[in-house]
C-alpha cells in the first residue's frame, strides 16, 4: 500500500463552506473523522492522510460531489541515501 494525500479545496463564501463541512458529515464519511480543515486559518481545503491500493482508491473516500476538485498525492519518504543520491545527481 502506499500514502496518499488527499486535499479538498472549497469556497471560503461562509455560507458554502458550511455546507461542504455538511456534506461530510451526513456522508459519515471516514474521511470526516480524519480530516483537517484550514477554515478557520482562511484557507479553504481539507487534509486527509491514509494507506490506499492507489490513486483511484484514494479518490473514491471522497464525496462524489468533491471528487473534480480533489487533488490525490502520494507521498514517499526519503532516507539518508536518497537525498545524497538526488544532490549527487544535481546539475546532470
Amino acid at each position: 500500500m502506499a500514502t496518499f494525500l488527499i486535499e479538498i479545496p472549497h469556497s471560503e463564501n461562509t455560507f458554502e463552506c458550511k455546507q461542504v463541512v455538511k456534506l461530510f458529515v451526513e456522508s459519515g464519511s471516514h474521511l470526516l473523522a480524519n480530516a483537517f480543515w484550514g477554515c478557520k486559518s482562511g484557507v479553504h481545503k481539507s487534509w486527509f492522510i491514509s494507506d490506499f491500493n492507489s490513486k483511484e482508491e484514494a479518490l473514491q473516500i471522497v464525496p462524489p460531489f468533491l471528487r473534480h476538485n480533489a487533488h490525490i498525492i502520494e507521498l514517499i519518504k526519503f532516507d539518508k541515501s536518497d537525498i545524497q543520491g538526488f544532490a549527487g545527481s544535481a546539475g546532470h
